[in-house]
C-alpha cells in the first residue's frame, strides 16, 4: 500500500537552498509552480520537500534524511570532484551495519546521509 516518501526538512532562505540542491547536488525543480515558502526538489527516484522556517537556529536543527543509493563510490566521487563539502565525520566508509555510507550538512544543517547496503 505504501508506494514512497518525501521527508520534509526547515529552511531558512528558499533561493539558498535551492541553489544548494540544485546547482551543486544536481536535484532538479519538481513541479511547475513556485509556491511561496516551500520547495520541492526531485534526483532520479526521489523527492525532497521543504518548508520555510526564517526563525531557524541551524545549530538546532536536527533535520536528517536517509538516502538509499546503488553506487554510493560513484555518488561520493561525484560530490567530491564537485566541490561539495562531505562532513568532517561523515566520509566514506563501510559501518558495522553493513552499509557504505557518507554525509553532509545543507545550508540549514540538514543532515544528509547517503547509503548503499553491502
Amino acid at each position: 500500500m505504501l508506494t514512497s516518501i518525501n521527508p520534509k526538512l526547515p529552511m531558512r532562505n528558499k533561493n539558498v537552498t535551492r541553489d544548494f540542491y540544485i546547482k551543486r547536488l544536481g536535484f532538479a525543480n519538481l513541479g511547475s509552480a513556485d509556491y511561496e515558502g516551500y520547495l520541492m526538489v526531485e534526483k532520479d527516484s526521489i523527492q525532497i520537500h521543504f518548508f520555510e522556517f526564517k526563525e531557524l537556529d541551524p545549530k538546532e536543527n536536527y533535520g536528517q534524511v536517509y538516502i538509499r543509493t546503488d553506487n554510493i563510490d560513484e555518488l561520493y566521487q561525484k560530490f567530491s570532484d564537485s566541490g561539495v563539502a562531505i562532513h568532517l565525520n561523515g566520509h566514506l566508509e563501510t559501518k558495522p551495519w553493513r552499509q557504505k555510507e557518507f554525509s553532509m550538512l545543507d545550508p540549514d544543517n540538514n543532515l544528509l546521509t547517503f547509503g548503499q547496503a553491502i
